[in-house]
């Protein structure tokens, strides 16, 4: 039996337009990465993290890898070898950045668990334990990072309960421009701003037929199509005032080449797409200056495809 292990969870993509808490694709870069290995004791011991800056905590009920992993080891506590488990998470997606961060380092912790327990719980049985430790972090348990984090692919969840998820064709030519500004949007206080909230029926009808044609465009392998149904009349005009710079980076971004472009969960990541990687190279260069002069922020900049085999195991001994 494996006794230590190393796991990667990509970054991943989420709304994606008109497709709020039920649209999401995985990422090739950034990522998080979680090693662990088995112990005596009962429990779960984070023993290092690197990459947060001092922010997370290691605390077992605090730090949402470690919840994760607690909810497997529950879980799988019919198996005599679910006993305790040590983890170092490294955190090389960027903290509070819309990047689904917190649903890597769950999916992370949970992954890496079962695969030292021979996996008695199915890739599938994992979600319900990715979203335990995502709601430390989210408030609410949503599907729209966590399932394309495990999975790969672009995934549409159309329920939590029951399960029920889709796993949607990924376009031959599409590329990502991902842009990260150097600054924080809680993901909390960007869902808090929807509390309540009414909206006209005319904007809901519109969202709906842009999700649909989302769909529609991805088993058609139609880029045009789908560029034209990343348009959200009702979460992203709320939410964009909390991204600095937001309509100068949209702006440049199209007039870089890119087909489209919008806000990455609560933000303040922003991306575009693209039908070649030069396209989107140009657009997130576009981009990166834009935030730079519109609110002064530096930014980091990750160019490439969906990645379509979501977390698994990079090392083992």
């Amino acid at each position: 039996m494996t006794s230590r292990l190393r796991v990667f969870s990509p970054a991943s993509l989420s709304n994606l337009g008109p497709g709020f808490d039920i649209l999401g694709l995985a990422l090739d870069q950034p990522g998080d990465t979680v090693e662990g290995e088995l112990r005596e004791e009962p429990g779960v011991e984070i023993v290092e993290i690197s990459g947060d800056n001092g922010l997370l905590s290691c605390g077992s009920e605090e730090n949402v890898a470690a919840v994760a992993a607690a909810d497997v080891l529950r879980r799988a506590a019919h198996d005599r070898k679910a006993r305790g488990v040590r983890l170092w998470l490294h955190k090389g997606i960027p903290i509070a950045s819309g990047l689904g961060g917190s649903a890597a380092s769950s999916v992370a912790g949970a992954f890496v668990v079962n695969e030292l327990l021979g996996r008695p719980l199915s890739r599938a049985d994992l979600i319900e334990s990715a979203l335990a430790g995502e709601k430390i972090a989210a408030v609410s348990a949503h599907g729209d990072n966590v399932v394309p984090c495990l999975f790969g692919g672009i995934a549409l969840i159309r329920t939590l309960a029951p399960l029920d998820i889709v796993s949607l064709p990924v376009p031959r030519a599409l590329h990502l421009a991902v842009v990260h500004p150097h600054c924080v949007v809680s993901t909390a206080a960007a869902r808090a701003l929807l509390d309540g909230r009414r909206y006209p029926l005319e904007a809901a009808v519109a969202n709906a037929a842009n999700v649909g044609a989302f769909v529609a465009a991805l088993y058609r392998d139609d880029m045009a199509l789908f560029a034209r149904s990343i348009a959200d009349r009702l979460v992203e005009p709320v939410r964009a005032p909390l991204v600095p710079g937001y309509a100068r980076v949209k702006d440049a971004a199209l007039a870089g080449g890119a087909l489209a472009c919008s806000i990455s969960g609560s933000g303040p990541t922003m991306f575009a797409v693209a039908d070649s990687q030069a396209c989107a190279r140009t657009a997130a260069e576009a981009m990166r200056q834009a935030f730079a002069e519109a609110a002064g922020l530096d930014s980091d900049v990750f160019v490439g495809q969906v990645n379509r085999t979501g977390t698994e195991v990079v090392s083992s001994e």
